[in-house]
């Protein structure tokens, strides 16, 4: 099977977590995911423009930071025009991109952004709150056998 997120093919990552193992690596959690990511998980900013053919759209920070917990390693930003970062996952050699299918074909430069942190991102309460339901949501669905 092949995936459009970005480093797929060597997405490899074990879940650190053992809350988490049956989520064996990210493509496993793409696939959870995708019956997850709604228009209400979407970024306020580009909610009107969310739609079941663009599920990734707005989608970046929370689904970082929620990876970030499934498989350790760290969350780094792509500065993007409008100021605001397009946030990934490495995880040791590992660099992967669950919501880059947003941006069609644009290529992307994975190489030296700067580390981003919940902290920061999670200041905006509705970007905190958005994290907090999308990661209710993935629980459910492990504890109902997913």
């Amino acid at each position: 099977m092949s995936y459009k997120f970005y480093g797929w093919e060597h997405a490899d990552a074990a879940p650190a977590d053992e809350r988490y193992s049956s989520i064996t690596d990210p493509r496993v959690l793409y696939d959870i995911l995708s019956e997850i990511w709604c228009a209400d998980t979407c970024a306020p900013r580009l909610r009107d423009r969310w739609t079941e053919d663009n599920k990734t759209l707005g989608q970046c920070s929370i689904t970082a930071f929620l990876a970030q917990d499934i498989f350790g390693g760290r969350v780094y930003g792509i500065f993007r025009p409008g100021g605001n970062y397009h946030c990934y996952n490495v995880v040791g050699s590992c660099v992967f991109d669950l919501t880059s299918e947003q941006f069609g074909d644009e290529q992307l430069c994975y190489d030296n952004n700067p580390e981003q942190f919940r902290e920061m991102h999670f200041s905006k309460e509705e970007k905190r709150l958005r994290y907090e339901y999308l990661k209710s949501k993935l629980d459910e669905m492990i504890s109902s056998g997913r």
